[in-house]
Protein backbone atom coordinates (compact mmCIF):
# COMPACT_ATOMS: atom_id res chain seq x y z
CA UNK A 1 0.00 0.00 0.00
CA UNK A 2 2.71 2.35 0.73
CA UNK A 3 4.61 1.79 -2.56
CA UNK A 4 0.66 2.37 -4.32
CA UNK A 5 0.73 5.67 -2.42
CA UNK A 6 4.61 6.85 -3.79
CA UNK A 7 3.75 6.02 -7.17
CA UNK A 8 0.71 8.02 -6.80
CA UNK A 9 2.31 10.99 -5.95
CA UNK A 10 4.92 10.94 -8.28
CA UNK A 11 2.17 10.54 -11.11
CA UNK A 12 0.56 13.16 -9.72
CA UNK A 13 3.48 15.54 -9.57
CA UNK A 14 4.72 14.36 -12.99
CA UNK A 15 1.21 15.17 -14.18
CA UNK A 16 1.17 18.79 -12.14
CA UNK A 17 5.14 19.77 -14.04
CA UNK A 18 3.79 18.96 -17.52
CA UNK A 19 0.35 20.89 -16.87
CA UNK A 20 2.50 24.19 -15.49
CA UNK A 21 4.29 23.55 -18.50
CA UNK A 22 1.89 23.29 -21.17
CA UNK A 23 0.46 26.82 -19.39
CA UNK A 24 4.01 28.39 -19.73
CA UNK A 25 3.84 27.65 -23.49
CA UNK A 26 0.49 28.53 -24.31
CA UNK A 27 1.58 31.78 -22.36
CA UNK A 28 4.27 32.47 -23.84
CA UNK A 29 2.97 32.09 -27.54
CA UNK A 30 0.05 33.67 -26.82
CA UNK A 31 2.02 36.83 -25.76
CA UNK A 32 4.42 36.68 -28.76
CA UNK A 33 1.25 36.74 -30.89
CA UNK A 34 0.62 39.83 -29.32
CA UNK A 35 3.23 41.32 -30.75
CA UNK A 36 2.87 43.92 -33.79
CA UNK A 37 4.84 43.26 -36.65
CA UNK A 38 5.56 45.23 -39.89
CA UNK A 39 6.20 42.88 -42.76
CA UNK A 40 9.18 43.93 -45.40
CA UNK A 41 10.19 41.93 -48.58
CA UNK A 42 14.49 42.15 -48.67
CA UNK A 43 15.48 40.61 -52.56
CA UNK A 44 19.24 38.87 -52.40
CA UNK A 45 20.94 38.33 -55.49
CA UNK A 46 24.70 39.01 -54.38
CA UNK A 47 24.72 37.27 -51.36
CA UNK A 48 24.76 34.19 -49.76
CA UNK A 49 21.58 32.24 -47.89
CA UNK A 50 23.72 29.86 -46.18
CA UNK A 51 23.18 29.53 -42.24
CA UNK A 52 19.41 31.35 -42.82
CA UNK A 53 16.58 29.74 -42.41
CA UNK A 54 12.75 30.67 -40.97
CA UNK A 55 12.79 32.02 -37.60
CA UNK A 56 16.60 33.46 -38.15
CA UNK A 57 16.90 37.40 -36.45
CA UNK A 58 16.59 40.26 -37.76
CA UNK A 59 18.83 42.99 -36.20
CA UNK A 60 19.67 46.59 -36.44
CA UNK A 61 22.70 47.72 -34.48
CA UNK A 62 23.28 44.35 -33.10
CA UNK A 63 19.58 44.29 -31.50
CA UNK A 64 16.62 41.56 -32.62
CA UNK A 65 14.08 43.30 -33.80
CA UNK A 66 12.42 40.68 -35.79
CA UNK A 67 12.67 37.11 -38.20
CA UNK A 68 12.73 35.72 -41.46
CA UNK A 69 9.03 35.12 -42.21
CA UNK A 70 9.46 32.81 -45.41
CA UNK A 71 11.93 32.69 -48.37
CA UNK A 72 11.48 31.69 -52.06
CA UNK A 73 13.49 32.05 -55.55
CA UNK A 74 12.05 35.26 -56.96
CA UNK A 75 11.60 33.68 -60.61
CA UNK A 76 10.26 35.87 -63.33
CA UNK A 77 14.38 35.31 -64.45
CA UNK A 78 15.90 36.73 -61.66
CA UNK A 79 18.89 35.14 -59.98
CA UNK A 80 17.76 36.52 -56.66
CA UNK A 81 15.91 34.53 -53.62
CA UNK A 82 12.82 36.83 -52.40
CA UNK A 83 12.89 36.79 -48.02
CA UNK A 84 9.67 37.93 -46.24
CA UNK A 85 10.84 39.49 -42.67
CA UNK A 86 8.92 41.12 -39.69
CA UNK A 87 9.86 43.55 -37.28
CA UNK A 88 8.44 44.99 -34.61
CA UNK A 89 6.37 47.79 -35.50
CA UNK A 90 7.90 50.03 -33.56
CA UNK A 91 11.59 49.52 -35.35
CA UNK A 92 12.33 52.69 -37.37
CA UNK A 93 13.43 50.86 -40.87
CA UNK A 94 14.37 54.33 -43.30
CA UNK A 95 13.81 54.34 -46.82
CA UNK A 96 17.04 54.37 -47.22
CA UNK A 97 17.77 51.28 -45.57
CA UNK A 98 20.06 48.40 -46.88
CA UNK A 99 19.94 44.38 -45.62
CA UNK A 100 22.99 42.55 -45.56
CA UNK A 101 23.66 38.83 -44.00
CA UNK A 102 26.01 38.91 -41.61
CA UNK A 103 27.39 35.15 -40.27
CA UNK A 104 29.10 33.92 -37.53
CA UNK A 105 32.32 32.50 -38.35
CA UNK A 106 32.55 29.66 -35.74
CA UNK A 107 28.99 28.94 -35.16
CA UNK A 108 28.41 29.88 -39.13
CA UNK A 109 24.28 30.91 -38.13
CA UNK A 110 23.53 33.74 -40.36
CA UNK A 111 21.48 36.88 -39.56
CA UNK A 112 20.21 39.91 -41.40
CA UNK A 113 21.64 43.34 -39.87
CA UNK A 114 19.45 46.63 -41.75
CA UNK A 115 20.89 49.48 -41.74
CA UNK A 116 20.04 53.05 -41.93
CA UNK A 117 22.64 55.42 -43.83
CA UNK A 118 20.44 58.43 -42.83
CA UNK A 119 19.26 58.61 -40.01
CA UNK A 120 16.90 61.89 -41.33
CA UNK A 121 15.30 60.24 -44.58
CA UNK A 122 11.37 59.06 -44.01
CA UNK A 123 10.04 56.01 -43.04
CA UNK A 124 9.52 53.14 -45.50
CA UNK A 125 6.28 52.89 -46.19
CA UNK A 126 5.67 52.87 -49.65
CA UNK A 127 4.25 49.21 -51.48
CA UNK A 128 6.15 48.98 -55.18
CA UNK A 129 3.46 47.65 -57.30
CA UNK A 130 3.03 43.70 -57.95
CA UNK A 131 4.77 43.83 -54.02
CA UNK A 132 3.06 42.71 -50.84
CA UNK A 133 5.34 44.73 -48.97
CA UNK A 134 7.54 47.71 -48.79
CA UNK A 135 11.15 46.55 -50.12
CA UNK A 136 14.30 47.13 -48.27
CA UNK A 137 17.26 47.13 -50.36
CA UNK A 138 19.87 45.14 -50.31
CA UNK A 139 23.59 46.34 -48.94
CA UNK A 140 26.80 44.93 -48.96
CA UNK A 141 28.47 43.13 -46.48
CA UNK A 142 32.16 44.06 -45.16
CA UNK A 143 33.26 40.62 -45.87
CA UNK A 144 32.51 41.44 -49.54
CA UNK A 145 34.26 44.69 -48.85
CA UNK A 146 36.86 43.19 -47.96
CA UNK A 147 36.91 40.13 -50.66
CA UNK A 148 36.94 43.35 -53.20
CA UNK A 149 40.26 45.04 -51.68
CA UNK A 150 41.67 42.04 -51.48
CA UNK A 151 40.81 41.20 -55.39
CA UNK A 152 41.99 44.65 -56.41
CA UNK A 153 45.11 44.12 -53.95
CA UNK A 154 45.68 40.83 -56.36
CA UNK A 155 45.24 42.26 -59.50
CA UNK A 156 47.55 45.12 -58.56
CA UNK A 157 50.27 43.00 -57.37
CA UNK A 158 49.76 40.70 -60.31
CA UNK A 159 50.46 43.65 -62.72
CA UNK A 160 52.93 44.91 -60.60
CA UNK A 161 55.13 41.39 -60.87
CA UNK A 162 54.55 41.90 -64.85
CA UNK A 163 56.24 45.32 -64.64
CA UNK A 164 58.64 43.83 -62.69
CA UNK A 165 59.14 40.75 -65.08
CA UNK A 166 59.25 43.55 -67.98
CA UNK A 167 62.03 45.93 -66.24
CA UNK A 168 64.31 42.95 -65.43
CA UNK A 169 64.22 41.07 -68.60
CA UNK A 170 67.51 39.81 -70.42
CA UNK A 171 67.66 43.73 -72.83
CA UNK A 172 66.91 45.82 -69.49
CA UNK A 173 69.63 43.69 -67.45
CA UNK A 174 71.87 44.22 -70.06
CA UNK A 175 71.87 47.54 -70.74
CA UNK A 176 71.43 48.07 -66.87
CA UNK A 177 75.13 46.43 -66.37
CA UNK A 178 76.48 48.37 -69.26
CA UNK A 179 75.07 51.81 -67.63
CA UNK A 180 76.99 50.43 -64.43
CA UNK A 181 79.90 49.90 -66.27
CA UNK A 182 80.00 53.31 -68.18
CA UNK A 183 79.67 54.97 -64.94
CA UNK A 184 82.76 53.42 -63.48
CA UNK A 185 84.82 54.37 -65.90
CA UNK A 186 83.19 58.19 -66.18
CA UNK A 187 83.79 57.31 -61.95
CA UNK A 188 87.28 56.50 -63.10
CA UNK A 189 88.02 59.24 -65.49
CA UNK A 190 86.87 62.61 -62.81
CA UNK A 191 89.37 60.83 -60.26
CA UNK A 192 92.16 60.67 -62.85
CA UNK A 193 91.45 64.49 -63.68
CA UNK A 194 90.47 65.48 -60.38
CA UNK A 195 93.05 68.52 -60.39
CA UNK A 196 91.45 69.86 -64.38
CA UNK A 197 87.86 69.53 -62.98
CA UNK A 198 89.17 71.89 -59.95
CA UNK A 199 90.78 74.53 -61.91
CA UNK A 200 87.81 74.55 -64.62
CA UNK A 201 85.64 74.98 -61.12
CA UNK A 202 87.99 77.18 -60.31
CA UNK A 203 87.44 79.37 -63.64
CA UNK A 204 84.30 79.04 -63.46
CA UNK A 205 83.62 81.01 -59.97
CA UNK A 206 86.15 83.53 -61.21
CA UNK A 207 84.08 83.93 -64.78
CA UNK A 208 80.82 83.79 -62.10
CA UNK A 209 82.45 87.00 -60.10
CA UNK A 210 83.27 89.04 -63.17
CA UNK A 211 79.88 88.63 -64.50
CA UNK A 212 78.80 89.46 -60.94
CA UNK A 213 80.75 93.22 -61.14
CA UNK A 214 79.93 93.46 -64.55
CA UNK A 215 76.50 93.26 -63.75
CA UNK A 216 77.17 95.79 -60.44
CA UNK A 217 78.17 98.39 -63.81
CA UNK A 218 75.45 97.71 -65.72
CA UNK A 219 72.87 98.42 -62.78
CA UNK A 220 74.86 101.69 -62.52
CA UNK A 221 74.91 102.31 -66.35
CA UNK A 222 71.29 101.98 -66.59
CA UNK A 223 70.41 104.21 -63.53
CA UNK A 224 72.33 106.97 -65.07
CA UNK A 225 70.49 105.93 -68.00
CA UNK A 226 67.48 106.35 -66.83
CA UNK A 227 68.32 109.45 -65.00
CA UNK A 228 69.45 110.97 -68.14
CA UNK A 229 65.80 109.66 -69.71
CA UNK A 230 64.00 111.48 -67.77
CA UNK A 231 65.81 114.85 -68.53
CA UNK A 232 65.36 114.66 -71.74
CA UNK A 233 61.92 114.31 -71.53
CA UNK A 234 61.39 116.79 -69.54
CA UNK A 235 62.98 118.64 -71.98
CA UNK A 236 61.01 117.39 -74.74
CA UNK A 237 58.26 118.25 -72.95
CA UNK A 238 59.26 121.65 -72.53
CA UNK A 239 60.02 121.78 -76.31
CA UNK A 240 57.08 120.25 -77.45
CA UNK A 241 54.69 123.07 -74.81
CA UNK A 242 56.73 126.03 -77.05
CA UNK A 243 56.59 124.47 -79.99
CA UNK A 244 52.35 123.90 -79.44
CA UNK A 245 52.59 127.78 -78.75
CA UNK A 246 54.69 129.14 -81.80
CA UNK A 247 51.82 126.76 -83.65
CA UNK A 248 48.74 128.64 -81.47
CA UNK A 249 50.14 132.27 -82.32
CA UNK A 250 51.00 131.22 -86.64
CA UNK A 251 47.75 130.15 -86.29
CA UNK A 252 46.24 133.20 -84.68
CA UNK A 253 48.31 135.34 -87.03
CA UNK A 254 47.04 133.06 -90.43
CA UNK A 255 43.56 133.63 -89.14
CA UNK A 256 44.12 138.10 -89.11
CA UNK A 257 45.87 137.68 -92.41
CA UNK A 258 43.34 135.40 -94.20
CA UNK A 259 40.64 138.21 -92.70
CA UNK A 260 42.56 141.13 -93.85
CA UNK A 261 42.94 139.83 -97.52
CA UNK A 262 39.27 138.96 -97.78
CA UNK A 263 38.61 142.73 -96.95
CA UNK A 264 41.50 143.63 -98.88
CA UNK A 265 39.16 141.83 -102.15
CA UNK A 266 36.28 143.00 -101.06
CA UNK A 267 37.50 146.42 -101.62
CA UNK A 268 39.41 145.88 -104.24
CA UNK A 269 36.48 144.80 -105.92
CA UNK A 270 34.87 148.18 -105.19
CA UNK A 271 36.98 149.91 -106.88
CA UNK A 272 38.11 147.88 -109.83
CA UNK A 273 34.27 148.67 -110.31
CA UNK A 274 34.36 151.97 -110.09
CA UNK A 275 37.35 152.02 -112.23
CA UNK A 276 35.47 150.29 -114.79
CA UNK A 277 32.38 152.34 -114.84
CA UNK A 278 35.01 155.38 -114.94
CA UNK A 279 36.82 153.53 -117.86
CA UNK A 280 33.82 153.16 -119.46
CA UNK A 281 32.81 156.72 -119.23
CA UNK A 282 36.11 157.73 -120.82
CA UNK A 283 35.45 155.26 -123.72
CA UNK A 284 31.99 156.97 -124.73
CA UNK A 285 33.49 160.34 -124.47
CA UNK A 286 36.81 159.11 -126.93
CA UNK A 287 34.19 158.09 -129.03
CA UNK A 288 32.20 160.92 -129.67
CA UNK A 289 35.34 162.65 -130.08
CA UNK A 290 36.34 160.51 -132.98
CA UNK A 291 33.21 161.30 -134.24
CA UNK A 292 33.57 164.52 -134.41
CA UNK A 293 37.07 164.36 -135.40
CA UNK A 294 36.54 162.54 -138.24
CA UNK A 295 34.47 165.71 -140.00
CA UNK A 296 36.80 168.59 -139.80
CA UNK A 297 34.83 170.49 -142.13
CA UNK A 298 32.50 170.30 -139.50
CA UNK A 299 34.75 171.61 -137.10
CA UNK A 300 36.20 174.14 -138.51
CA UNK A 301 32.78 175.65 -140.32
CA UNK A 302 30.53 174.98 -138.39
CA UNK A 303 27.62 172.11 -139.29
CA UNK A 304 25.33 173.11 -142.72
CA UNK A 305 22.37 171.63 -144.05
CA UNK A 306 22.24 168.40 -142.91
CA UNK A 307 21.42 166.62 -146.01
CA UNK A 308 17.98 164.42 -145.85
CA UNK A 309 18.48 160.72 -144.56
CA UNK A 310 17.15 158.04 -145.99
CA UNK A 311 13.42 158.08 -146.79
CA UNK A 312 13.67 161.70 -145.67
CA UNK A 313 12.48 164.52 -147.79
Amino acid sequence: MEAEARYTLVGTIVLIAALLLVIGLLWLAGGADRVAYRHYTIYFSHQSMDGLDIGSAVKMRGIKVGVVDSYEFAGGGQDAVRMDVKVAQDTPIRSNAEALVKRNIVTGLATIEIRNPDASSPLLTEVLPNERYPVIAEGKSDLDNVANAVSQMAENGAQVLDKMNLLLSDANRKGISDTIQNLQVISANLADNKQALTAAIKSVQDAAEEFRVAGVSITRAADSAEISIQSVSKNADGAINQASSAMENLQRQTTDVSNRLQGLAEIGTLEFTSVSRDLRSSADSVSTAGQRLSNPRGILFGTGKQQPGPGEK
